[in-house]
């Protein structure tokens, strides 16, 4: 197979992109590496769409795997004809290449293989010829009764025909092909309940149905949730008659004795063996294509939540929530220092309260902390009203002194935390603090770096996903740590403070080559450049290569080590400011604005013309002028800051029509979670998110977003808050409630 003419027709590329792009893979180069530091070779393709086209690659290496190992089997069965070989390499699917093998396949024992070694193979022959001047089926049978065979009668024999030749119309690859489309395109997903009498979440799968071409990936992997949990019977329904159309139009051929012989076994190949086996294809295809969205929407969601802005610069306090075992918190310092820790009863009796208000105001007053995160779990929502009324409090002592306080709070998923606090690394980083503590740390350390704290904890445990722990582990796995690998990368990483498992997903650096970089850190004291990491053990040319450019060295003398320019290119980027009259001194004065102009002198001096003078490509050149005019840039200040609170929302103050100011906590296929204050997230649904059609929530809503909402309805008692973005629809909202009074 040209694979490089595969990638070309599937990913709109041209076939030089597509050759240098299977080149550098098989290089051993990795993607973040491949998307930054080789656009001249790809044509600038995204990390994303280089990750597809090597997943892409690599299953088409698979399908020519199994292709030739079929074809092998096939050849030592000596039945390897040349139309055989010609549709093997025509197979596009590995679907189609196990139909082509499914005769060939060594069988368990069937009710034709029985009838196979009775010796009724020549009858099923016969009588599937059809010949016109044929005998009637039963006579040509009447020669096959044996005794010594176990065939009783004329009519055992012709049954075990038949059998014979419906095993041969279920092993016919053109059969299945076309009735798999047939399905696809006519069949319906149609469920009942298991258990009638007993209500559940499934409870809307009841009786349900809907075509297959059409049904929803989310309400796929919802049936199929309720089927594994007893509560629902489902089942792929398509007409019999046009099915059975496919089976017989193959079968059936002219006027014969036989011709009914062969309709009977026909009928028997599509109820019994045909189409309970399409089914199950159907069903597992649906799932399959339902757990790729999924994943995409998690992969989705997961990046949006790491590339966060980080709340930079202040000291924070952490709030683990809690009811019996009380409020564990933790202090850390701008870096994520733990300065203080302990536990407060914002949940006890009025004396406890009090106590605790006392030690929260302390600690803002003693460290400074501006800025406050409470994890979203058990107590959160009175953890929250508490700290809207510290801050409250601190607001009117501030007003006698004519100072005001400078402390909000944000409410932060704290989804992964306890597992984090429970492993091996957490013991690590946190050796003197018991594993309630270190949640609370993890909890301040998520508003200041989300990235940085999240990489530490599994990706399914962040919980940004729909029916994640559902879904094939090692794909889930795939393609999450695909996303922390391009987040990472694309932010870029202090060789300096990172921790090991930071580090371990940057590209070309090891689990244990993490480890070293840090050990030898401890052990030599601060990196002064990037050049100073190949004395890192086990850190050899080729993952320096791959590394170095995602690393920053803020304290190196060589501003270039504190750039995403990477080092094969600092050469280039001397002779460009050489070429535009600047020097790497005024780089590092950057922010006082002694090159500000640089862009635009480069592109007054002509882009292709520098790219020839400096020896690189125009998109490298262009990143380079990027990095100099920003040296330590972090991609995600760019973005809109999270939105800190300082006072707090009950369900029961929201009104249909309230207009509010939110966060996208989660975007799934049906709409989007939005935290706008009141504990309880509120549902956009996917028909209340704009004025135009969208398929999906995710072309206009990514996690992070600030978001401006208004209240549709409010069901207390079942915790549910609708809201829309449509201002029309608010106002009817409102008008509905104000008649309803």
């Amino acid at each position: 197979m040209d694979y490089a003419q595969e990638l070309c027709k599937q990913f709109q590329l041209q076939a030089w992109q597509a050759a240098n792009v299977i080149e550098l893979l098989d290089a051993g180069n990795t993607i973040p590496f491949i998307a930054r530091y080789r656009k001249e070779a790809h044509g600038a393709l995204d990390d994303q769409k280089l990750r597809e086209i090597s997943e892409r690659l690599e299953y088409l290496r698979g399908l020519d795997k199994r292709r030739e190992e079929i074809r092998a089997l096939i050849q030592g069965l000596e039945a390897l004809t040349p139309e055989l070989s010609a549709a093997l390499d025509a197979a596009g699917t590995l679907a189609e290449l196990e139909d082509l093998y499914r005769p060939y396949r060594p069988k368990r024992k069937t009710r034709a293989s029985v009838a196979r070694e009775k010796g009724l193979e020549p009858l099923a022959e016969a009588v599937f010829a059809q010949d016109p001047k044929s005998a009637p089926p039963m006579e040509l049978a009447q020669a096959y009764v044996s005794e010594e065979k176990g065939v009783a009668d004329a009519q055992e024999a012709l049954a075990g025909a038949l059998d014979i030749i419906a095993e041969q119309l279920s092993d016919d690859a053109s059969i299945r092909k076309r009735l798999r489309v047939v399905c696809g395109a006519h069949g319906k997903l149609t469920c009942k309940a298991a258990k009638p009498d007993e209500d559940s979440v499934y409870a809307n799968y009841y009786d349900f149905s809907e075509p297959v071409s059409k049904i929803a990936g989310h309400r796929v992997l919802a049936i199929d949730r309720g089927e594994r949990e007893g509560f629902l019977k489902v089942g792929v329904e398509l007409e019999r008659e046009r099915g059975l159309r496919i089976v017989t139009s193959t079968a059936v051929k002219g006027d014969s004795p036989c011709g009914q012989a062969v309709q009977q076994a026909a009928e028997d190949a599509y109820d019994r063996l045909i189409f309970p086996a399409i089914e199950r294809e159907i069903r597992a295809s649906l799932t399959e294509t339902a757990d790729e969205q999924a994943i995409k929407v998690f992969a989705v969601n997961l990046r949006h939540l790491l590339m966060q802005p980080p709340v930079k610069g202040r000291v924070t306090l952490g709030l683990d929530p809690g009811y019996r075992t009380g409020c564990k918190a933790a202090v850390v310092d701008a870096t994520g220092r733990v300065l203080d820790t302990g536990v407060i009863y914002p949940t006890h009796g009025q004396a406890q309260v009090e106590k605790a208000k006392q030690t929260v105001k302390d600690w803002i007053a003693r460290y400074h902390v501006q800025a406050i995160a409470i994890g979203n779990g058990t107590a959160s929502k009175e953890t929250e009203i508490f700290t809207a009324e510290v801050l409250a409090e601190l607001r009117q002592e501030a007003g006698q002194e004519q100072k005001e306080p400078d402390c909000a709070y944000m409410v932060v998923s704290e989804a992964g935390a306890s597992v984090y606090s429970a492993s091996k690394l957490a013991a690590q980083e946190f050796p003197d603090y018991d594993l309630t503590l270190r949640s609370a740390i993890s909890i301040a350390r998520r508003l200041q770096d989300p990235l940085a704290e999240l990489v530490k904890i599994d990706p399914q445990a962040i919980g940004v996903g729909q029916y994640q722990h559902d879904m094939p582990k090692k794909q889930l796995d795939e393609a999450l740590g695909g996303v922390v690998e391009d987040c990472v990368n694309t932010v870029g990483v202090d060789l300096n403070t990172a921790s090991a498992a930071l580090l371990s997903h940057v590209a070309g650096v090891s689990g244990a080559v993490s480890k070293n970089i840090v050990a030898f850190r401890e052990e030599n004291g601060p990196f002064t450049s990037r050049a100073a990491l190949k004395k890192v053990p086990k850190l050899g040319p080729k993952a320096f290569e791959q590394c170095a450019g995602f690393l920053r060295v803020a304290e190196s003398a060589n501003v270039l080590d504190n750039t995403a320019v990477h080092p094969e290119s600092y050469e280039a980027a001397q002779k460009l400011l050489a070429c535009l009259g600047y020097t790497l001194e005024e780089v590092k004065d950057g922010q006082n604005g002694a090159i500000s102009n640089l862009k635009e002198k480069a592109e007054t001096y002509g882009l292709e013309a520098l790219a020839q003078q400096t020896g690189v490509g125009v998109p490298t050149l262009q990143d380079i002028i990027a990095e100099l005019l920003r040296p330590g840039r972090d991609p995600r200040d760019e973005l809109p800051p999270p939105l800190l609170r300082t006072d707090v929302l009950d369900m029961k103050d929201l009104t249909p029509g309230m207009e509010l100011t939110g966060t996208v906590r989660n975007v799934i296929d049906f709409g989007a979670f939005v935290d706008i204050g009141v504990h309880q997230d509120g549902l956009v649904h996917i028909s209340q998110i704009g004025g135009r059609y969208i398929k999906h929530p995710s072309e206009v809503l990514k996690v992070g977003d600030i978001v401006k909402v208004w209240v549709l309805s409010v069901d207390v008692a079942k915790k549910r808050i609708a809201l829309t973005m449509r201002p029309e629809r608010a106002a009817q909202a409102a008008k509905e409630a104000q008649a309803a009074q």
